[in-house]
């Protein structure tokens, strides 16, 4: 089995069968992780992941060679994504909520009292809007600036949904270790 990922990408563009497999099992594994940020249930997570890699293997004669191919990768993945939650048309009614109380008492958690599943379960079950806003911004790193011109809203929105569910976040982590604390 090829291993370097330099000669999995060189025989993917040669249509080389069993490169494509190796390079698939590369990186399903940590791209379904990132699917599964976007959406709450697996079967949507693997369309997302199946589509994604059709881009991948479609366009890897666009892929130039500088920078990380893994995050060449992330982002036809995290593309795939949006244009999931695009088509179901969840991000145009989440953007609308403007109506969600977040209270100020969930400052002080720190992020070494919950371990990482709790924290990731707390983010999948965030609105689709603030989830996908937050994964931009605190995962993938995006601007805000960008995260408008993805989703089509303005760079104040998108700063408004982050601080929302960045709130949200707070509170339900703080409500987690006061119930199992």
């Amino acid at each position: 089995m090829i291993t370097d990922e330099k000669l999995l990408v060189e025989g993917c563009q040669r249509g080389d069968r069993p490169a494509q497999k190796a390079l698939y099992d590369m990186y399903s594994g940590k791209m379904m992780a990132v699917c599964m940020r976007y959406v709450k249930n697996i079967e949507d997570a693997q369309d997302i992941l199946q589509e994604g890699f059709i881009k991948v293997f479609t366009n890897l004669n666009r892929y130039s060679g500088t920078g990380q191919f893994g995050g060449w990768v992330r982002r036809i993945i995290v593309n795939c994504a949006l244009e999931h939650l695009r088509r179901a048309d969840v991000l145009r009614e989440a953007f609308d909520i403007e109506d969600v109380q977040i209270e100020d008492e969930a400052d002080d958690v720190s992020p070494y009292e919950v371990s990482g599943d709790t924290i990731l379960k707390c983010i999948a079950s965030l609105p689709d809007g603030f989830r996908t806003v937050f994964n931009l911004y605190a995962i993938e790193e995006y601007s805000h600036k960008d995260i408008g011109q993805m989703l089509g809203i303005s760079e104040g929105t998108s700063r408004s949904q982050y601080a929302r569910a960045r709130k949200m976040l707070q509170k339900m982590i703080l409500q987690n270790i006061k119930h199992n604390g």
